[in-house]
């Protein structure tokens, strides 16, 4: 399978997937290709792009029909031209029609978000920032698209709310000043040493206060200018092991001047929740 989410996860998904588009049958197939009919077909990319979901593509069409000779001709994380092939099927015409879409869905998708990821992370190859992803993405497809960020050159944030604390505003509001703050932090630190602290700081006010605080590991600068950035990393000196994320803001045309100021980290919500899919196709051959 992927090798990134529970093998029974992504298993459910592709069910579920194949379920909501064949229902009852493949009509079309099932009264318009003859039932011994064989055939070869190619999955292509007609765009410059990178690759991810190659492993679920390939599940795709076994599911549907184990006896399938399926081959898969480019890895993930595979920076292609319009044209290349990215796998071969050969078997049952009927199968492989029926697998199509469900197959190319998850494949256009996840290679989308690569693609989108791969740009940002290019526009940023001069500095020493890493380009984040979010929690912003398609219900029951977070694995996927944090492992497609992943094949794009980019790197994973946290993945839910369990493995990394991100004490937001509100959170801040609730606990009832900087003292309950570092109590928090100080407990969650010993019992949970695992889970690491970030916290979310809009002004630079708040910037040199959690600067001065033990156990945090990293502090999110929210929608600041690229003048309260660069004040912010210089805050920083030999004795403050926290790492500066910047969010808010970020598209392709700013990406790199946000880079530029020094921070470590830029998360950009648009690598899963607006990342266009990537077109690619299926060339289909009949054999006889």
């Amino acid at each position: 399978m992927t090798g990134f989410i529970n093998g029974d996860m992504s298993r459910e998904l592709i069910r579920m997937a194949l379920e909501e588009d064949i229902g009852a049958g493949d009509v079309t197939s099932l009264y318009f290709v003859p039932e011994n009919r064989k055939a070869r077909a190619f999955v292509t990319v007609r765009k410059e792009g990178v690759i991810s979901g190659m492993g679920l593509a390939e599940a795709v069409f076994l599911e549907v029909d184990p006896t399938l000779d399926v081959q898969v001709l480019v890895e993930d994380g595979s920076k292609v031209a319009p044209g290349a092939m990215l796998m071969k099927v050969e078997g049952k015409a009927r199968s492989i029609l029926t697998a199509e879409r469900t197959a190319l869905n998850f494949l256009q998708r996840l290679s989308g978000v690569a693609t989108l990821t791969s740009r940002y992370v290019s526009l940023v190859k001069h500095t020493n920032a890493k380009i984040l992803d979010t929690r912003k993405t398609t219900p029951g497809y977070r694995a996927l698209e944090k492992k497609a960020v992943l094949d794009g050159g980019g790197v994973n944030h946290r993945m839910g709310l369990y493995d990394r604390a991100m004490v937001k505003d509100n959170h801040l509001v609730a606990e009832g000043g900087i003292a309950a703050l570092q109590e928090a932090i100080r407990k969650l630190n010993e019992e949970k040493p695992q889970v690491e602290v970030e916290l979310e700081a809009d002004r630079l006010e708040q910037v040199k206060a959690f600067l001065e605080l033990e156990g945090v590991d990293y502090i999110l600068l929210d929608n600041m200018d690229l003048t309260e950035l660069r004040e912010a990393v210089a805050m920083r000196d030999e004795r403050h092991r926290v790492r500066f994320e910047a969010s808010g803001g970020v598209n392709l045309e700013t990406v790199a001047d946000i880079a530029e100021t020094g921070v470590d980290f830029i998360s950009v919500g648009a690598l899963t929740h607006s990342a266009p899919a990537l077109d690619i196709g299926l060339d289909f051959v009949v054999l006889g």
